[in-house]
């Protein structure tokens, strides 16, 4: 399986997601590619703040460099998850053909907490049943209920409770998608 999770800036919040996903997917034995990219940057390190985050947590992302997303990045995960709406929307405007495995990392977890896990059927399968009814409207706007705070710019604080809520996360689509 080949993950990519998509933020802004890809120095926050898709690599602190990432590591904890991957993480994860260890733990349960399930093997996964787990990648991270953002809308805006390439070649620029994860934050001071996240790195130290995400080590506290026993993860290293000291060697991360940002990755811009294009067409061709986004076109070869299974699934691609974005942390905010907006992310999805630019994933989909760019490669229309990714909608039915572009989804946010709440959504995905909402509807597939709402469906039932994998357990075992091919990815591709669940994500269509997991999706049945989406439109692509449903991702206009910002939304507290889809959305992951980005805590770029806050305090060590901010981005503590941001690795708190993808730990959560994470730690629940591992379990969904084993």
């Amino acid at each position: 399986m080949n993950v990519l999770f998509v933020c802004t800036g890809n120095t926050c919040r898709s690599p602190m997601a990432a590591a904890l996903f991957a993480a994860r997917m260890g733990e349960a034995g399930l093997s996964a590619t787990v990648g991270s990219a953002g809308t805006l940057f390439d070649g620029r390190p994860a934050t001071d703040h996240g790195v130290a985050c995400m080590a506290r947590r026993g993860l290293d992302t000291s060697g991360h460099r940002s990755r811009k997303i294009n067409p061709g990045l986004v076109k070869e995960p299974d699934l691609v998850i974005g942390l905010a709406r907006s992310h999805v929307r630019d994933i989909v405007t760019m490669a229309s053909d990714t909608w039915l495995r572009t989804f946010t990392l709440k959504e995905i977890v909402r509807r597939g907490e709402a469906h039932g896990p994998r357990s075992g059927r091919p990815l591709g399968d669940w994500l269509v049943e997991i999706g049945s009814g989406r439109r692509l409207s449903d991702m206009l706007g910002d939304s507290r209920s889809d959305d992951v705070a980005d805590p770029i710019g806050g305090p060590p604080s901010a981005y503590d409770k941001t690795a708190a809520e993808l730990e959560d996360l994470t730690t629940r689509l591992a379990r969904l998608l084993s």
